[in-house]
């Protein structure tokens, strides 16, 4: 279809799984002859895709619509909203009389029928069904998100995810492999793997279901598809059980996947744990992550860490802070408890003083912070190689940015490079100078592209 039916404003919130559910949205929409609208004030339409991991992240999604509402009602003409995912998830049923300024609400089961939803809301009649394209991606980037899961069966006390996104559902391996090489085609150097839980990817794959089974399978599937080209492949979010032997050795023994593990495990004290319906102990975690570093060389971790859960005791805020010391993770993302409304831990006793939340979390961010600043100033002097992922300023001046290999993108903090003709997406081999905080100085010793 060549003739534009209207322009749409994207908004995202939330996760990277939500920057690619936004985007297979976006790439449905394009193919039906949507253009994109630079801001609210040029579009037919905006569509917000929202969070509800935390309350937190719900007030902002919910603060955000109506901002926006206000603004383009002050406007010369009338925008509707279309609000999608994890909110419309959640609260459903209320959002209706709650927020009468959005036009419609869509479920991220209902992602799918963005095209019929956006038409109905703009009075758009069709003669024939909406052409959809065979890839699902419209952002160029030098790194690319690729779900390979959806929803989770964990059921942790603390969290909605299972309420909002579902049961756990494994993405075919064949859809995975063959957009990666799609990926891959179009320019990309990173794939970075994601889901709620990636390293029980598989489990729920019929029996008679050809090619990978498993999350070290897919590891390999995925390596060889995107050879020959350098390419690296990271794989984010994944849970302590999943560590299997044959995972170890497919993330130590396959060169295209990196080093780089992220385990959030949210508290060591087995109590605890058992309370947050996980499972584990100080001794088992610390033994895990000594067996990695161990047996894969050079290993980054990543973890996530949660301060003040029901019935935390002080005892156990202070056990928390002395494990992390002592593993010494590279990156720790540091959350306060949310009292998420349907949770188990929401109706739980002993629900920790919010004073004193915000002390056990500023306590677990200052040594995430003292920590991850040691980890990064430890590559001062190294070479490796980094994917130029933009352009900054800084003082005045543009310089390029990128990541290496041991940080993930938008995560992790950056390289700052000395280097002026250059491309997004070169890979260069670079010299770290200095450090600061989270980021690095890197000096381009060459361009692995040129």
């Amino acid at each position: 279809m060549t003739e534009t039916l209207g322009s749409i404003l994207y908004i995202t919130l939330g996760c990277a799984k939500n920057e690619v559910d936004t985007d297979r949205m976006r790439a449905r929409l394009t193919a039906a002859g949507y253009a994109e609208a630079p801001d609210a004030d040029t579009a037919d339409c905006v569509i917000v895709n929202t969070c509800s991991f935390l309350a937190s992240a719900t007030e902002e999604s919910v603060t955000t619509t109506i901002e926006l509402a206000e603004e383009v009602q002050d406007g010369i003409r009338a925008v509707p909203i279309v609000m999608c995912g994890c909110v419309p998830s959640r609260y459903g049923d209320e959002l209706p009389s709650e927020l009468p300024e959005v036009a419609a609400f869509v479920r991220t089961d209902e992602e799918d029928g963005i095209v019929e939803r956006v038409d109905a809301v703009l009075g758009i009649k069709r003669s024939e069904p909406p052409f959809i394209p065979d890839t699902l991606r419209t952002v160029t980037a030098a790194s690319a998100y690729v779900k390979i899961s959806d929803g989770c069966d964990r059921f942790c006390s603390f969290c909605a995810i299972p309420y909002i996104r579902g049961r756990y559902a494994s993405r075919p391996a064949d859809e995975i492999v063959a957009e990666v090489r799609e990926l891959v085609a179009g320019g990309v150097r990173e794939i970075v793997l994601i889901g709620q839980d990636t390293g029980i990817w598989g489990c729920d794959l019929a029996p008679d279901a050809p090619g990978p089974r498993t999350l070290a399978d897919l590891l390999r599937a995925v390596a060889e598809a995107v050879r020959p080209a350098h390419v690296w492949v990271r794989v984010l979010y994944l849970q302590p059980e999943g560590m299997t032997d044959d995972l170890i050795a497919a993330i130590r023994d396959t060169p295209e996947v990196l080093p780089y593990i992220d385990i959030p495990i949210q508290h060591c004290n087995a109590r605890v744990l058992k309370s947050m319906r996980r499972s584990g102990s100080a001794a088992e975690l610390e033994a895990l992550f000594d067996r990695l570093r161990n047996e894969i060389p050079g290993m980054v971790l990543r973890s996530t860490a949660m301060a003040g859960f029901p019935g935390e005791t002080e005892d156990e805020a202070e056990e928390l802070l002395e494990f992390l010391d002592r593993v010494g993770f590279d990156y720790t993302s540091v959350f306060a408890y949310s009292r998420e409304d349907g949770t188990l831990a929401a109706r739980m006793p002993d629900q920790v003083d919010e004073d004193v939340k915000r002390e056990r979390t500023q306590a677990l961010v200052d040594l995430a912070e003292s920590l991850g600043f040691a980890a990064t100033a430890a590559h001062v002097g190294e070479r490796a190689e980094v994917i130029i992922d933009g352009v900054e300023e800084n003082d005045g001046q543009m310089e390029f940015v990128g990541h290496a290999w041991f940080q993930a993108p938008d995560s992790d903090g950056a390289v700052h490079l000395d280097v002026e003709d250059a491309r997004v997406g070169d890979m260069v081999t670079c010299e770290f100078t200095d450090s600061f905080c989270y980021e690095l100085i890197g000096h381009v010793v060459t361009n692995t592209d040129e």
